[in-house]
Parts: C-alpha cells; sequence; structure tokens
C-alpha cells in the first residue's frame, strides 16, 4: 500500500468529529422489506434516471450492514451520518410502523455504538412516501403533520441511542430540483409549486424537531446545501442576488427569525400570492436549530444568459423562480459533475452562514466530489483528484474554525459510490469503490488518506 498520510493537513483538534456519510434510498436495496418512495415513482419514469437504473440492489447495505460496519470501523471516524428510510419505518408515511424496519435501524444503531462510532440520523433524505405524496406532497403541505408524528416515533425508539438528530437533508433540492426543474422526486415543473414546497419543508423541520425533542431526543438541527453565489461581472448582482435568496436566504432568514426574504417574495409576486404563509409556523422555525449541518461541494458563478451552456448536475437555472435570465457559469477544473473545485469557497461560506445564523454551532455534513475512478489494481483503487480535493476542503474547514467559526467536524460524501439519484450508476462519490455487478466493495487511495488522518489528531 503507498504512503497515503496528508501531511500538509493541519494538525485536526481532538474535539473536531471527523465521519462519513449515506443516503438510505441511494445505498440500502431491499426495496420489498419498505413502502414505497417517490424516488421508486420517478425510476419508473423512462430516461429519469440517466442508467435506468433503480433501488434494488443499490448497495445492498440492508443484507450487507455488517459488512459495511466493519468498513466504517476500519475508516477510523468518529462518526457515521445515515438516513433513516420513511417508508421503511412508516410504509405509508403513517399509522402502524413496520417491525422489520425498526428491527434494522436498531441493527444499525446498535452496531455503530458497539464499533465506538457516534450514530448521526438523518430523518429525511428525500424519500417521501408515495401515499403522502398521491395525497398532495410537499407543495401542499400534506406531509407535515406525518413528518411530525414520524419525527417523534423515530426519537422515541432511537433517541437514547443517536447522538444528533438532522431533520431534513437539503430542502432546497427536494423543493427546485423537485417542483420547479423536475429532474428530482416528484418531478414537477411549476415554480409556484415549488415556492410552496420550500415554505411547508421548513414548517416541517420546525414540527419535526420540536417532536423530538419531546420523545427525549437531543441537538436537532437540519442540513442545508447553502452555497456562495459569485456574480461574474457587476451588471449580473441582481441576479446574483436572487439566486442568493433562493438557495440560502430562504431557508437562513426564517431560521435567524428574519422571516422570508422580502426581495424574493417581490419578484415572485406573478407566480404566487404567499398566502400559504402563517406567521405562527414562521415563529416556530425562528431559533429552531440545535446546530446547522453545510452540505458543500461548489460555488455558484452567475453570467448572463446567452452567452453558452455549461452541463453542470442541479445547475439547472429553472429551478430558480423569480430570477431574472442568467446562465451558471463554473470555472475549470470540474468534478464528474461539472462543480468547479473551489475549496476557498467552503471557508469563506461557513464564515457567512456564521454571520448570517450567529450563535448556531455548524458541521459540514456532506463534501466530496465525483471522478471517474479506475478499476483495482492490487486492491487499490487510485483516486488522486479525490483525496486532493478532500485535502484542501478539510484545510479549508479548519481555516475557517480558526478564524473563530464554530465548525465542529466534517463528514466526508460518501461513504460508498452508490446510486446519485437522477445520475443513477454514472457518477461516483464514494471512497469505497461498489461492483454494481457483484457488489464487492474495494476502498480507495481516499479512503485509505481518511483512515490515515487520526495520526494528525
Amino acid at each position: 500500500m503507498p504512503e497515503l498520510i496528508a501531511t500538509s493537513v493541519p494538525a485536526i483538534p481532538t474535539d473536531f468529529v471527523l465521519g462519513t456519510a449515506t443516503a438510505a434510498w441511494q445505498v440500502e436495496g431491499d426495496s420489498a422489506g419498505r413502502g414505497r418512495c417517490i424516488w421508486d415513482d420517478l425510476a419508473e419514469r423512462p430516461g429519469a434516471i440517466r442508467d435506468g437504473a433503480t433501488a434494488d440492489p443499490a448497495c445492498n447495505h440492508v443484507v450487507r450492514l455488517e459488512e459495511d460496519l466493519d468498513l466504517i470501523a476500519w475508516l477510523g471516524v468518529d462518526a457515521y451520518r445515515f438516513s433513516i428510510s420513511w417508508p421503511r419505518v412508516l410504509p405509508q408515511g403513517r399509522g402502524n410502523p413496520a417491525a422489520s424496519g425498526l428491527d434494522f435501524y436498531d441493527r444499525l444503531i446498535d452496531g455503530l455504538l458497539a464499533r465506538g462510532i457516534a450514530p448521526i440520523a438523518t430523518l429525511y433524505h428525500w424519500d417521501l412516501p408515495s401515499a403522502l405524496n398521491t395525497a398532495g406532497g410537499w407543495s401542499t403541505g400534506e406531509p407535515v403533520d406525518a413528518f411530525e408524528d414520524y419525527a417523534g416515533l423515530c426519537a422515541q425508539r432511537w433517541g437514547d441511542r443517536v447522538t444528533q438528530w438532522a431533520t431534513l437533508n437539503e430542502p432546497w433540492c427536494s423543493a427546485f430540483l423537485g417542483y420547479a426543474a423536475g429532474v428530482h422526486a416528484p418531478g414537477v415543473r411549476d415554480g409556484a409549486a415549488a415556492l410552496a414546497a420550500a415554505y411547508h419543508l421548513l414548517v416541517a423541520h420546525a414540527k419535526g424537531a420540536a417532536a423530538v425533542r419531546a420523545a427525549g431526543g437531543r441537538d436537532v438541527g437540519l442540513v442545508l446545501n447553502v452555497s456562495p453565489v459569485l456574480p461574474e461581472t457587476p451588471d449580473m448582482q441582481p441576479a446574483a442576488t436572487l439566486v442568493d435568496a433562493v438557495q440560502n436566504r430562504l431557508w437562513l432568514d426564517p431560521l435567524a427569525g428574519r422571516g422570508l426574504p422580502s426581495d424574493l417574495i417581490e419578484a415572485t409576486r406573478a407566480l404566487t400570492d404567499w398566502s400559504f404563509v402563517d406567521a405562527t409556523d414562521l415563529a416556530a422555525v425562528a431559533g429552531s436549530l440545535d446546530w446547522l449541518g453545510v452540505n458543500y461541494y461548489t460555488v455558484m458563478r452567475i453570467a448572463a444568459a446567452g452567452t453558452g451552456a455549461v452541463d453542470a448536475v442541479g445547475q439547472d437555472t429553472d429551478a430558480y423562480p423569480g430570477v431574472p435570465p442568467f446562465r451558471f457559469a463554473p470555472r475549470p477544473p470540474v468534478t464528474q459533475m461539472g462543480w468547479e473545485v473551489y475549496a476557498p469557497g467552503l471557508t469563506d461560506l461557513l464564515r457567512d452562514v456564521a454571520t448570517r445564523l450567529p450563535g448556531v454551532p455548524l458541521m459540514v455534513t456532506e463534501n466530496g466530489a465525483a471522478y471517474d475512478d479506475p478499476a483495482p489494481v492490487d486492491g487499490v483503487v487510485a483516486d488522486p483528484d479525490r483525496v486532493a480535493y478532500l485535502q484542501a476542503h478539510l484545510a479549508a474547514i479548519l481555516a475557517a474554525r480558526d478564524a473563530g467559526v464554530d465548525v465542529r467536524g466534517w463528514l466526508v460524501w460518501s461513504l460508498l459510490d452508490n446510486l446519485e439519484w437522477a445520475e443513477g450508476w454514472t457518477k461516483t462519490f464514494g471512497i469505497i469503490q461498489i461492483d454494481p455487478a457483484s457488489g464487492t466493495r474495494t476502498p480507495k487511495s481516499s479512503a485509505h488518506w481518511v483512515r490515515d488522518l487520526q495520526q494528525h489528531r
């Protein structure tokens, strides 16, 4: 095995959490053991998933749980963030829980604790039970009360063992990729529906967080894919300001008690009258966080429309209702996703979020890169670009911490190559390679690099 110790990484504080993460639909498989979700529905639409992949077998994580737990332990990390599949626990989204689903997460959580790894549970990582979508979905607010009940049930069952809770993962994606651009489940293209979905997701977070606390859960947060938004030229500042409103301020402002961004409301008057907003709901959202998760992959550069297009996954102008015409302009180098690699953006983002949401501890809950990895050679998958990406971004996080930002940890995305949502198996983020045919796990150089980080404590 070649020497992979990251000698240029600064000393890592002993109280800084190092970990890795996955999401249920992307890794679990065993769809027969749970209820149906909106991603199962989307996967049946021709062309919706780039390579036609479905949730079976994914990484077969349900069947290969012990093997995967041993891999996490081999990495030597402090924490593992996983998501609980809502339809695995409640097949119809509400009602009586499924014993098999409860048992699976008992085994997962207890297996982590037995190996000295802190369980961080995300309650919702995009897999809305299909029954709740049929009844109306996030744009109508139909799932909100069901989510509150589901959150309380999970905390009642696992609150004595889960060390941190995240209510939602990246609600921007659920709302705007799901309901405006239509490239994520449920595959709707309606700007007004997206804005309503975003609001109802915020309310679901607040009610879910309260339910977790009432059931004895502790340390409850929310995970956002906030991003630096940078105009390429001064004349693009108005568009960049509104992109920032959709991507960042729509979430951070209500959480900080500032309400919904007034410029976004004004810019979208032709789409919606915002009559679904309730002052009581916003009061519940304000101050609802014990911590905030920050998912960071890239920056957003805003350029004039009509001067060329880029193939960057998720950077879809249709996902920004009310914003005047613009295009994204990532600069090279880019990852397999078409995302610009810019580690200083993470330092800047953490400082900015700490200013916009004062007093709330931060954790980088996803950070990683997709690259076209080679086949294993002598039992190792060489992925030097990913190692360089991770090393630079860890240094960026520690620089923000040194500058006074209360950032408490870093979770690498992702533990395993997995179903990259609408991209299927065509994009690979894992530090452990998965052979989609056999399921064989092979640690990449990046996994060995993460393991070696313990020597920098």
